[in-house]
């Protein structure tokens, strides 16, 4: 499983950060970035909080 994130999608909300900050983080302008690939921890909670579902898990 990989994470893709949307970033024409993303809002800045920041959820995703709050809820599993050693996976996502924001550049300066408040888009999102996956810092890890690793599905783990909170990721599946974060994906289902983006409130833009600007984040999805794949199969590549």
């Amino acid at each position: 499983m990989k994470i893709h994130a949307d970033r024409d999608r993303c809002v800045g909300s920041a959820l995703c950060v709050l809820t599993e900050p050693a996976v996502f983080d924001q550049d300066d302008g408040g888009l999102v970035l996956v810092r890890s690939e690793e599905v783990s921890g909170k990721v599946h909670d974060a994906i289902d909080l983006c409130p833009s579902q600007a984040l999805r898990l794949t199969s590549e």
